[in-house]
């Protein structure tokens, strides 16, 4: 089971029928070139990178962006339209109304598998004693939570909600609650590391590629900033496989990640066990009991 734990929906045809919230997704996200990607094009995509599974991201910034950029019943029309191929997480905006009866609802009626925040972009720390009744109705669900971090392109978004230590408070606070500090939390990413080794209950996954081609950067990243001894020895039960698709290809990124000199187990970890874990899924597609 190969599975990307990180990809954003934006330009999917069937959720793009108005041109007008296209041209906002455009501007919103800072991708100009990309144009609508019907689902066959999407499942031939998958196909050409060996991808069985994606996690489809929804995107609430609602308090800076004025609107929902994609919504929760948008993830769930995409899952319903995919024929197993995508897993949903939902988006909250901690700083707008009834964030937290929008999340239960997504949980209990959407079926959404987990939660997304962008701190970057809905300006908060993730420390901060505000969220924690996010974190405790993800506890009480039992769903893990993605955090956009390190560098974020778009308009307006600030990177210092999203140095990976302010997750620290977080872990200890919440040791049964995973989560997810994105793209290896660049540049941050020995203190992602440092993270990973302390606290069983943090991820991080490989949606990071700012420079170069995949193959250039993921080896700068995971080979020398990070030496790959670190996550194939040590981190290798925490690391998943996430492309930040569309920004960046998936077909690269996989194929960059076989060639990092990883053992063959290590790979296949990150390719889908991992993943599995922190969704709470067997490999029978059976939710684990915790």
């Amino acid at each position: 089971m190969f599975i990307d734990i990180n990809v954003h929906p934006d330009f999917y045809a069937d959720i793009n029928l108005d041109k007008t919230k296209e041209t906002l997704r455009h501007n919103r996200l800072n991708i100009h070139h990309n144009g609508l990607a019907s689902l066959n094009h999407i499942s031939n995509q998958m196909n050409c990178a060996s991808i069985d599974r994606m996690v489809l991201m929804a995107n609430d910034c609602s308090s800076t962006d004025k609107t929902v950029l994609v919504s929760n019943e948008e993830i769930k029309k995409l899952i319903d339209l995919g024929e197993k191929k995508f897993l949903g997480f939902a988006s909250v905006d901690p700083n707008s109304d009834n964030y937290l009866q929008q999340l239960e609802f997504a949980f209990s009626n959407l079926k959404l598998s987990g939660l997304v925040l962008y701190p970057a972009r809905q300006y908060f720390f993730p420390n901060e004693e505000k969220v924690a009744d996010i974190y405790q109705l993800c506890i009480a669900y039992n769903k893990p939570i993605m955090f956009q971090c390190g560098l974020n392109w778009e308009p307006n978004a600030l990177s210092k909600y999203v140095h990976p230590l302010h997750f620290e408070e977080v872990a200890i606070k919440y040791p049964t609650l995973k989560l997810c500090i994105s793209g290896f939390g660049w540049p941050w990413v020995r203190e992602t590391a440092m993270l990973l080794l302390k606290y069983p209950n943090i991820y991080s996954d490989t949606s990071v590629l700012y420079f170069d081609s995949a193959r250039e950067f993921y080896s700068q990243i995971f080979t020398k900033d990070i030496p790959y001894t670190w996550i194939d020895r040590s981190l290798r039960h925490q690391v998943m496989f996430g492309s930040n698709n569309p920004r960046f290809e998936q077909i690269r990124m996989a194929k960059a990640l076989s060639n990092l000199g990883y053992r063959d187990s290590t790979v296949e970890l990150i390719k889908g066990q991992n993943a599995l874990d922190f969704l709470g899924i067997s490999n029978t597609g059976e939710k684990s009991v915790c």
